[in-house]
């Protein structure tokens, strides 16, 4: 093994990264907005977000 990393072959780029589809929810407390990175939810229920302060209202949803 070596530690240099791979090469692509001459003329082909790397993929784009689809980050938008992985941050897209919003925090769902009353007047935040930001960010959210905490999701909660039941087996087959709605899903509900929430962000790193508000997480432990996500604690209802479970």
């Amino acid at each position: 093994m070596s530690d240099e990393p791979t090469k692509l072959a001459d003329g082909i780029t790397p993929a784009p990264r689809e980050r938008a589809r992985v941050l897209g929810h919003v925090c769902e407390h009353e007047g935040c907005g930001k960010h959210a990175g905490f999701g909660f939810a039941r087996p087959r229920q709605d899903q509900h977000w929430f962000c790193f302060v508000h997480r432990a209202d996500g604690e209802r949803h479970l």
